[in-house]
């Protein structure tokens, strides 16, 4: 079986995600991923008012990445958000949006052992420890919190390359795969048996989430127009390899990503193809894409982030899934 979370990005006023936060946990989803990217509304924040709002679902920033917030920080906001909703917190940490984090100067160095030591970092001193760490990335002297995470909390890796995938799998509860097609998945699956092998775990001891791009509409052109400018950032931000695979030029990256930074938004979107779309995004009718996460659940996936947009209108596409996707994996409105 199959968990299904969703992606929210705090564009919106504040009370509209947390509008669809609500009706997310009426409608059976698992999960509430939210973004962190300082162009929007603060996760935590978001976050916050979400658990106040909410009873069950889980939730968390997805994801946060260590160049923009230290890990300290974002172990404190988690630890804290746990305090208020015990149990239903979840962390996602990665690398972060290459294009976005190029508006500040932020340089990606070192990921691996940036993640590597970030994860470690958030896991100790949630865990009520006194900290002391001397990393090749980050130096902790004593640092520990002024009070107690009554229960451990999950991390989760946002991971593409293969090293990165690998890592994730080994240091993280679960590996978030940064990929909607299948064959992106089952390449990915090979790298997280090897990194769960590592430290002797099976593949059944961490969560494989599939986030994808999702948009469903019931009719396939209104699902494909507003999917558009999110596989115009993926594809700006996507690694030369990735590209490869799918027969897209680096240039036609290199102009999307300039385009995208400079704000000449027709120029980022007017080069993405239906191609790319079937590559980066799982996107259609709500038949279409049951087809499509069926693939990525037989490969080995155990949870499917409906990541943004998730449709033309969030709150009908929400539905749609509740009704038209969710009896197809078992799952009862509310469960």
């Amino acid at each position: 079986m199959v968990d299904f979370a969703i992606e929210f990005v705090p564009r919106d006023l504040y009370w509209k995600t947390t509008f669809y936060a609500i009706q997310a946990e009426k409608t059976g989803f698992h999960t509430l991923w939210v973004t962190d990217h300082f162009n929007n509304r603060n996760v935590y924040v978001s976050l916050a008012i979400v658990s106040a709002y909410t009873d069950k679902i889980k939730f968390g920033p997805g994801v946060t990445n260590p160049y923009m917030a230290h890990p300290i920080v974002t172990a404190q906001a988690v630890a804290t958000l746990n305090e208020i909703a015990p149990g239903r917190v979840v962390c996602g940490i990665g690398v972060g949006d290459r294009t976005t984090l190029e508006l500040v100067n932020m340089k990606l160095s070192k990921p691996l052992a940036t993640i590597r030591e970030s994860v470690g970092i958030i896991r100790e001193i949630t865990s009520g420890k006194k900290l002391e760490m001397q990393g090749e990335i980050f130096t902790v002297s004593g640092a520990k919190f002024n009070f107690q995470t009554t229960n451990r909390i999950p991390i989760f890796v946002g991971a593409q390359g293969p090293k990165m995938l690998a890592l994730a799998a080994e240091i993280g509860d679960g590996v978030l795969i940064n990929a909607s097609h299948p064959s992106d998945i089952y390449r990915a699956m090979g790298f997280i048996k090897e990194g769960a092998s590592r430290t002797g775990k099976r593949l059944d001891d961490v969560e494989i989430a599939a986030y994808t791009s999702f948009s469903v509409a019931e009719k396939p052109e209104k699902a494909e127009k507003a999917v558009i400018p999110v596989v115009a950032y993926i594809v700006a931000g996507c690694p030369e390899k990735v590209l490869q695979k799918h027969a897209i030029p680096m240039e036609t990256a290199d102009r999307i990503r300039k385009a995208i930074i400079q704000g000449k938004w027709k120029d980022a979107f007017s080069p993405i193809t239906r191609e790319m779309i079937e590559t980066f995004s799982i996107c259609g009718t709500p038949e279409t894409v049951v087809e499509k996460i069926d693939k990525l659940v037989k490969i080995g996936t155990t949870q499917l982030v409906a990541g943004s947009p998730i449709g033309p209108n969030v709150r009908r596409s929400i539905n749609l899934i509740a009704t038209k996707v969710f009896p197809h994996f078992n799952i009862k409105e509310g469960e």
